[in-house]
C-alpha cells in the first residue's frame, strides 16, 4: 500500500532559487558598502561575498548604482517601524533603541556611507529620500496619535523625530560606547519635556 507521499508534488520553495541568489547578493551589497563605501565595492566582490557566478550580479544589476539601491531598499524597512502601546514616551524610547541597533547593522552603516556620495548621485539621492521619508513618516503618525490623545500638545513630528534621532546616531557613529536605554530615556524626557514646556496654553 502507498503511502501516499510519492503520490505528492514536490513541494515548492518560496521565490526559488532566483529569489534566494538576488537576496544574496542584496546582503552582501549591504555589507560591502558598508565597509568600503559605495566607490569602493567592485561587482567580483559581490559575488565572491555572496557566494555565487559574478554573472549572476552583472545580469541582475547591469548599473552598480542600481545594485546599490535595490541593496538600500531591501533593507529599509527594520529601521521605519514605531510601536504603539499607548505610552508615547515608551514607544520612543524603544524606537531609538531599535534604530541604534539598526544603524550598527551591515544596512545602518551602508546608510552611513551612502550619504556623502548621494550628494553627487540622483539615483542614490532618491533611494535614500526614500527611506529616510518612510523613517519620518513612522515616527509622525504615532506623534499625530498622541496628539490626538492628549499625550502631547500639537507638535511638529518631523521636528520632533530630528531632535530625538540625532543624538542617537552621533553616539553611534562616534563608536566610543555603545547606545543604552539610559540614553534613550534621558533624550526621550529631555524633549517631551522641551515641547511640553513650550506649549502654547490656552
Amino acid at each position: 500500500m502507498a503511502n501516499g507521499i510519492a503520490d505528492r508534488p514536490p513541494a515548492r520553495r518560496p521565490g526559488g532559487r532566483n529569489a534566494r541568489v538576488r537576496a544574496q547578493i542584496l546582503a552582501a551589497t549591504a555589507e560591502l558598502v558598508a565597509r568600503d563605501g559605495i566607490a569602493g565595492f567592485r561587482y567580483e566582490e559581490v559575488a565572491e561575498f555572496a557566494g555565487v557566478h559574478k554573472t549572476s550580479v552583472y545580469r541582475n544589476w547591469p548599473d552598480r548604482e542600481e545594485l546599490v539601491v535595490e541593496a538600500l531598499l531591501s533593507y529599509a524597512e527594520d529601521l521605519a517601524s514605531v510601536a504603539d502601546t499607548g505610552d508615547i514616551h515608551r514607544d520612543l524610547v524603544d524606537y531609538l533603541l531599535a534604530l541604534a541597533g539598526g544603524l550598527e547593522t551591515p544596512f545602518g552603516r551602508t546608510l552611513e556611507q551612502a550619504i556623502q556620495p548621494a550628494r553627487q548621485s540622483p539615483t542614490v539621492r532618491q533611494a535614500l529620500t526614500r527611506i529616510l521619508d518612510q523613517r519620518v513618516a513612522a515616527v509622525g503618525r504615532r506623534v499625530d496619535t498622541a496628539v490626538d490623545r492628549g499625550e502631547l500638545p500639537p507638535v511638529d513630528s518631523a521636528f520632533l523625530g530630528e531632535m530625538i534621532s540625532g543624538p542617537v546616531r552621533l553616539i553611534v557613529n562616534r563608536g566610543m560606547r555603545p547606545f543604552t536605554r539610559a540614553d534613550a530615556e534621558r533624550i526621550v524626557g529631555v524633549v517631551l519635556a522641551g515641547i511640553r514646556a513650550t506649549a502654547p496654553h490656552v
